[in-house]
C-alpha cells in the first residue's frame, strides 16, 4: 500500500492517553491509484497510532466489473511491514524480492520492508478480476532494532480462528488473541483479528490490560464497548480493559487492532518510517536515482515519483496528541 500524496505532511507518529477511551472518527477519503478511493483512518490528527499500527486505509465495497480497481504502481517502503486483508476481491503483490501473489479474502498477505523494498499492488486486468472489491492495507511500525532487517514477503492461507461462543467468531490476522496465534512474524507485541458477529450476538472478547485497542468497522452495524460502529469507522479505544463487550443486531463485522503503545519516537513520510531527517532524506534520494530498493518487474505502467521533501526539518516525536 503507498501513500499517493504529492504533498505528505510530516506525520509524528504518536498515540494519546491511557486508560479506557471510546473515540469514533469517521474515515477521510483519499485517492489511491487510477480509480479507488480509500477512507484513510491511520494517521489522523490527534491520532497517529494504536500500538504498533501507525497507517490504516479502509475501502469498498466497490463494485470494479467495468473498472480496472485497484492501480497501485511501484513504489518504497522501509521501516514498516505492510498488510494486506480483504472481505472481498483480489488484489495482485509484486514486489523487488521477486514475489507474485494473487492476495484473497481471509489470507495475510504480509511484507516486511526492513532496510528496504518496493512493491505494487494492483487488481487483475478487466474482465478477470472479482467484481467487488473491499478490504483494509495497514501498516505496522519496525522497532528500532529490526528496522534494519532484510525484506521479507509472507503469504498466510491458514489463520487460526476462534469461536467465541454467543454468535462471534474471530480470525487471528497478526499476533495472539485469546491464545490462539497467527503464523504471520511480528517484532512488537500487537494483534489484528477479524471479528465477525452473526445477528443477535451479545458476547465479551477477552483482551490485554497493557494494550490499547482500535475497532475498524468492516460491514453491518457492530456495536463495541456500547458504541454503534458505522461502516468505515475506527473506534479508538485505548487501554486497561479485560474483556471487550460486543453486540450486533444483524450480521456485522470489524476488524480488531492492538498492541503494547509503541514509545519510540520516530518520523513517517510518504512512503517511509524512520527515525532522523537524514534516514528520510536518504531514503527518498535512493529510490530517486534507482538504488537500494530493487526493481519490480512485471508492472505495466511508470512506477511513482517521489515528492519533494518540505522545507522545514522532519522531527521525530513520541506519544503526544
Amino acid at each position: 500500500m503507498s501513500n499517493l500524496d504529492l504533498r505528505p505532511p510530516a506525520t509524528p507518529c504518536a498515540a494519546g492517553p491511557t486508560g479506557p477511551v471510546r473515540d469514533l472518527r469517521p474515515g477521510r477519503p483519499v485517492p489511491l491509484g487510477e480509480s479507488t478511493v480509500v477512507r484513510r483512518l491511520l494517521p489522523t490528527l490527534g491520532r497517529r497510532m494504536v500500538g504498533a499500527w501507525c497507517f490504516v486505509d479502509h475501502y469498498g465495497p466497490d463494485d470494479i466489473a467495468d473498472e480496472p480497481g485497484m492501480q497501485v504502481p511501484p513504489h518504497p517502503h522501509i521501516g514498516l511491514q505492510t498488510v494486506s486483508w480483504l472481505h472481498a476481491g483480489e488484489v495482485l503483490h509484486r514486489d523487488s524480492l521477486g514475489s507474485l501473489q494473487t492476495i484473497r479474502p481471509r489470507q495475510l498477505g504480509l511484507m516486511t520492508s526492513g532496510r528496504a523494498i518496493s512493491h505494487s499492488e494492483e487488481s487483475p486486468r478487466p474482465h478477470r478480476h472479482a467484481p467487488i472489491l473491499h478490504g483494509a492495507q495497514l501498516w505496522v511500525a519496525l522497532p528500532g532494532e529490526r528496522r534494519h532487517t532484510e525484506p521479507a514477503f509472507e503469504f498466510h492461507t491458514d489463520l487460526p480462528h476462534i469461536a467465541g461462543g454467543n454468535g462471534l467468531r474471530a480470525t487471528v490476522i497478526l499476533g495472539t488473541l485469546d491464545g490462539a496465534t497467527s503464523p504471520g512474524t511480528v517484532h512488537t507485541p500487537l494483534v489484528g483479528a477479524d471479528i465477525a458477529l452473526a445477528g443477535g450476538t451479545d458476547a465479551r472478547l477477552p483482551v490485554e490490560q497493557d494494550f490499547e485497542y482500535a475497532a475498524l468497522a468492516m460491514a453491518g452495524e457492530a456495536e463495541v464497548d456500547g458504541v454503534p460502529l458505522p461502516v468505515g469507522s475506527l473506534l479508538y479505544l485505548g487501554t486497561g480493559r479485560r474483556e471487550l463487550p460486543v453486540r450486533a443486531t444483524a450480521d456485522a463485522a470489524f476488524m480488531l487492532l492492538g498492541g503494547l503503545p509503541f514509545e519510540e519516537r520516530l518520523i513517517m513520510w510518504w512512503n517511509f518510517i524512520g527515525r532522523t531527517q537524514e534516514d528520510i532524506a536518504q531514503a527518498r534520494e535512493d529510490w530517486a536515482t534507482g538504488t537500494r530498493f530493487g526493481e519490480v518487474k512485471g508492472y505495466d505502467g511508470a512506477r511513482l515519483a517521489a515528492p519533494e521533501l518540505p522545507p522545514t526539518p522532519l522531527k521525530p516525536r513520541g506519544r503526544t496528541r
